[in-house]
């Protein structure tokens, strides 16, 4: 009976396998449906973009005007709208002659052999309705109805590990789609810039520029833009324009054609240890006031250069991307109150909300120039006076050094300034000559932070490094 009871006891998990499995099938099914039947409802609203334009000959000598040819590029787009309008990317459009949209009819009943029709599409022609190039945005017109958008989801539901779905036309491979995690919700590229991304593993490679990153429920959490990658392909380092500013930036485009500026005049970067050192801030993170449009409300309002601002509107400000989420919900005659840290006072300044009207514009050249090196940081620059701003329009500060050249075999200090910028101050000193800058530099320890406040494209500016 002992026995007996033990052969019984022993078959019971054996038993119970087959019905694992079975479960385990079942549910694997289930995920194939649904993933299947969401992407039979996106698919249709995501289209191929023909671009054709003219440019360079590959290789071509650059004297040579005899060697510009046709070419065509291929990306991808999203139906936002039935009534035929579209979102891209503004770079798979830029410099286009003729746009075609090439939009899927869709099939209910697509098997491997009905897929290879090439009945299934039809190709409109477009126009560019809108686009905004600092975001990468653009919007597109076909005249054709019925179309099948996709909705735009909530970003502020998205999180990290949400499975997404990036579709588009990879390397030209119209309506291909590929599956993946979003890696991270808000992903700033670059310290200063304002411009936050989805972060996904889901594959995107060229062509699927444009092309729609959606969730589970079908809905647009972004807008495929660009991936890091060192070999062109693929490695899992994809990046989408949030929904959040795809939403807002197709009404302005659908109805104005362009994004107007509805700001306070402020430019910002990112605190950092040797910015705060160098300077004398009051913090060492954070976000630092580093150009003040002359006039604007800003300015009016009191607000300096090397102001930190810690809030808007009593909510506290951490970083570059979070101040414009923040100032961008606000749009004029509205105003709102900033909370500053000026050396070790704390103030609350109340400002107007206006259109930017800022006029940037780019450094020309000069003759006959008094080229001096500023040795310490290896630069060749030229010294502004009374009739040197002249020949650089939109110069805001009519003093300091512009910096014309930089030797190839310098093995100095890293100087993080461009050809073209314009030094006005060293460490928080004006200067005005290379002596001036040379001798702030000399009185330096080795290893101290050097911040140097320059002006590049028309806006002020500052960069860290540390001396040698």
């Amino acid at each position: 009976m002992v026995c007996a009871a033990s052969l019984c006891l022993l078959a019971r998990p054996l038993s119970a396998q087959p019905l694992r499995a079975a479960h385990a099938t079942n549910a694997l099914r289930d995920l194939n449906n649904s993933v299947e039947d969401l992407v039979r409802r996106v698919s249709p609203a995501v289209v191929q973009i023909l671009a054709t334009g003219y440019g360079r000959r590959e290789g071509a000598d650059s004297d040579s005007s005899l060697d510009i040819v046709r070419q065509r590029s291929v990306g991808s787009g999203v139906v936002i709208d039935a009534a035929g309008y579209i979102v891209t990317n503004a770079h798979v459009v830029a410099g286009a002659v003729r746009l075609q949209v090439v939009v899927a009819v869709p099939d209910p009943d697509e098997t491997p052999v009905r897929s290879l029709s090439s009945l299934r599409t039809k190709t409109f022609e477009a126009r560019v309705v809108g686009a905004a190039n600092d975001i990468d945005l653009a919007v597109l017109k076909i005249d054709a109805t019925n179309l099948l958008p996709v909705p735009i989801a909530d970003y502020d539901k998205l999180r990290k590990g949400d499975l997404v779905f990036a579709i588009g036309s990879p390397g030209g491979l119209r309506d291909s789609v590929s599956m993946g995690i979003v890696s991270a919700v808000a992903r700033q590229l670059e310290p200063d810039s304002p411009l936050v991304y989805v972060q996904t593993d889901a594959p995107i490679s060229p062509g699927s520029s444009g092309g729609a990153l959606v969730n589970v429920d079908g809905e647009l959490v972004g807008i495929n833009a660009l991936i890091m990658s060192r070999t062109g392909g693929n490695e899992g380092l994809g990046f989408a324009i949030p929904s959040s500013v795809v939403a807002a930036a197709y009404q302005k485009l659908r109805t104005s054609g362009r994004l107007e500026r509805d700001d306070i005049g402020l430019y910002v970067q990112t605190v950092t240890p040797a910015l705060a050192r160098g300077l004398g801030l009051g913090r060492d993170w954070g976000v630092v006031v580093v150009d003040i449009l002359d006039g604007g409300p800003a300015d009016a309002a009191g607000v300096r250069v090397q102001d930190i601002v810690t809030s808007v509107d009593g909510k506290p400000t951490t970083s570059v991307p979070l101040l414009a989420m923040q100032l961008g919900t606000h749009y004029r005659p509205d105003r709102v109150t900033l909370g500053v840290l000026r050396g070790s006072d704390e103030l609350a300044i109340d400002v107007a909300i206006v259109q930017s009207v800022l006029d940037v514009a780019g450094f020309s050249g000069a003759r006959h120039l008094d080229i001096k090196p500023i040795e310490k940081l290896g630069l060749l620059t030229v010294k502004i006076d009374d009739t040197m701003w002249l020949p650089i329009p939109g110069l805001r500060i009519r003093s300091g050094l512009v910096v014309v050249a930089r030797p190839d075999n310098w093995a100095g200090p890293d100087c993080p300034v461009a050809v073209g910028d314009v030094i006005h101050a060293v460490n928080g000193t004006a200067v005005h000559d290379v002596e001036s800058v040379e001798s702030i530099v000399s009185a330096l320890e080795r290893g101290h932070p050097i911040v140097l406040q320059i002006e590049r494209d028309g806006q002020l500016m500052f960069v860290a490094f540390e001396r040698d």
